[in-house]
């Protein structure tokens, strides 16, 4: 760093974040799930690999919480494996996991669905919205006494777009507008998940959504026109229902259900609203031939296409550097919501790259912190910061090619190795406080 980053208001919550099925490993001991399914299938992951161990975190949660207290962080974001939930002692490790982190000082944040459905469910089916709520109620009675801060949901953009209208991700179904139920049913299963909690107790609740700005490839009418689309589909149609209890522009005339009744569950007060970011998307009108982009078939049929922002650094993931798309995602939400927007945390931000001297990674999060900063001082209620990832981990459809961590995990012999990245981590935090 050449210059210190600002300070951020007493209190901020600065975090790092992972998730079950990722970094846990142990998968026979737990229920299958749509992703042991889908990664069994050849070709749907890139280097062929499975999640079988990762980082065999279920085994090795203690050296990963003396990393996260030598890191000085305040809080860890983990989530809770619905299919480890569902079977004998499954709680069990969820338990000693938040003992564990509690005993180092560090809060545990669980998000309590992220991606990993058990194979016997299905989100196309509204009855999945009502099981959910019953698995969080079991997990909110047992770990409720400890944990203060919970999300419900990771992501179900992703969830709907990948795993279910173009089949890169699980459940690998390939509907494209056949499955807005999906979107709706998951939307649903946080509104519900919110009643469970707070019928547990709990005070502070929110959820983890992907957003980004969205850029008309040019001010041509139909450029303009495929942004808009683009940016209801993957910003305001998860966002509108939460914050707003409507969806938008008719987008509820395609959803199941009585979605009048519905919208009153899912847009139940929330105490954050979490957002994780990565990049802007360039969005011009359809150019009539499927389109490769960030590890992603985009299909011709689609009514927009996605384009290349150029003049930016990339990751090695392809994906562009814009730290200050941070800034303009949340001062736009800021000018979009009002005073219905709830105090945000950003629940994701990271980037993949390789090596240990991983400069161009601090180089990343010293632009998104400071474009976090520009948004605190614009007037945004931002409460809190977690980095995407603590370890290398299972990157999903891409297998063990990208490294999102501030740890190196080698995969052979599971020894972990902190990053410059960490060091540097470690330092912003100290000179928080």
């Amino acid at each position: 760093m050449t210059n210190p980053i600002p300070q951020f208001p007493a209190g901020f919550l600065w975090g790092v974040s992972t998730s079950a099925h990722q970094i846990e490993g142990a998968v026979d001991e737990r229920e299958q799930s749509v992703w042991d399914a889908f990664t069994a299938e050849p070709g749907r992951v890139k280097d062929g690999s499975t999640a079988a161990v990762a980082c065999d975190h279920y085994h090795r949660h203690r050296e990963d919480v003396a990393l996260l207290a030598d890191l000085g962080v305040d809080a860890y974001r983990f989530s809770v494996s619905w299919p480890r939930v569902r079977s004998p002692k499954g709680l069990d490790f969820y338990d000693r996991l938040v003992d564990e982190l509690c005993a180092a000082g560090v809060r545990p944040v669980p998000t309590l669905f992220h991606w990993d459905l058990p194979l016997a469910l299905d989100w196309l089916e509204r009855e999945t919205a009502e099981r959910f709520a019953e698995h969080v109620s079991v997990v909110a009675e047992r770990l409720g006494d400890r944990v203060t801060k919970w999300i419900t949901l990771n992501e179900p953009a992703e969830h709907t777009l990948l795993g279910h209208a173009l089949g890169a991700h699980a459940p690998g179904r390939e509907l494209m507008f056949d499955a807005l139920p999906v979107a709706h049913h998951q939307l649903l299963a946080h509104g519900l998940a919110v009643r469970a909690l707070r019928a547990a107790g709990a005070a502070d609740v929110g959820i983890a959504n992907s957003h980004g700005p969205t850029w008309p490839a040019s001010e041509e009418p139909a450029d303009v026109e495929a942004a808009g689309f683009y940016d209801l589909l993957l910003n305001r149609l998860f966002a509108d229902p939460l914050i707003l209890g409507e969806y938008p522009d008719g987008m509820g005339e395609l959803m199941p259900g009585d979605v009048e009744a519905d919208l009153k569950v899912i847009a139940e007060p929330i105490d954050f609203y979490g957002v994780n970011y990565y990049a802007p998307t360039r969005v011009g009108a359809p150019q009539g031939a499927d389109i490769e982009f960030g590890g992603l078939t985009i299909p011709a049929e689609l009514p927009f296409s996605v384009r290349q922002i150029e003049g930016v650094p990339v990751t090695d993931f392809g994906w562009p550097v814009v730290p200050s798309g941070l800034t303009e995602l949340l001062t736009g939400f800021r000018e979009r919501y009002g005073e219905r927007l709830p105090p945000v945390v950003v629940t994701e931000n990271g980037c993949s790259y390789p090596g240990l001297d991983d400069r161009d990674r601090i180089a990343y999060l010293d632009g998104h912190v400071r474009a976090l900063h520009d948004a605190v001082a614009a007037g945004v209620d931002v409460r809190g910061y977690f980095v995407w990832s603590l370890l290398d981990n299972f990157e999903w459809a891409e297998g063990y090619e990208r490294r999102f961590g501030l740890v190196h995990v080698d995969f052979e012999t599971q020894v972990r190795t902190p990053k410059s990245s960490y060091g540097w981590y470690r330092q912003l935090l100290r000179g928080q406080r």
